[in-house]
């Protein structure tokens, strides 16, 4: 009983912790513009793969493929756009508890249907820079997936939990 009340006690210390810090300072602010910065940087990277047709994207690759994949990168920038320009950590949970969730349909359908080959994922790079992403696999990215499958729900949940805590305490 007393770890019970212990384990609800430390996570409602963490959610005041968390509403005392909901605020965002400058530099935070400054590090989610330039979050932004690289989701665009990644996501020219995956476009200039589908433009080159390089081979990364298998013929398994179509429009529903395409919604859900460039569909998740850009929604990453939207939270980090709130935070940005709100200041605000609690406000943008509700996105972030939502691309969770999203993240998680996207990880799962890619399992699945695996519309990508790794083989070619250095070839956008300059020859002398392949060398920097040529050892990534097919059978790394499975083992990455199946790591996501399991952190975005829990993820998810965690930060609806947080979410309310700090809602309160607001």
């Amino acid at each position: 009983m007393d770890e019970v009340k212990d384990s609800e006690n430390r996570f409602v210390r963490h959610g005041k912790s968390e509403a005392k810090k909901d605020r965002l300072s400058y530099s935070d602010r400054i590090g989610n513009v330039a979050g932004i910065v690289v989701t665009i940087l990644v996501t020219s990277y995956f476009i200039a793969h589908q433009m080159w047709a390089t081979g990364f994207f298998t013929s398994k690759f179509g429009l529903l493929e395409m919604f859900l994949f460039y569909g998740l990168l850009i929604y990453q920038a939207v939270p980090a756009t709130l935070k940005a320009l709100f200041g605000r950590r609690n406000f943008a949970r509700l996105f972030e508890i939502f691309g969770a969730v999203f993240g998680t349909v996207v990880l799962a359908w890619f399992f699945v249907s695996f519309p990508f080959d790794f083989t070619y994922f250095a070839n956008v790079l300059p020859s002398f820079l392949r060398f920097l992403l040529q050892w990534i696999s097919n059978d790394i990215i499975r083992v990455l997936m199946v790591i996501g499958l399991i952190a975005a729900p829990g993820m998810a949940i965690y930060l609806t939990a947080l979410y309310m805590f700090v809602r309160n305490e607001l």
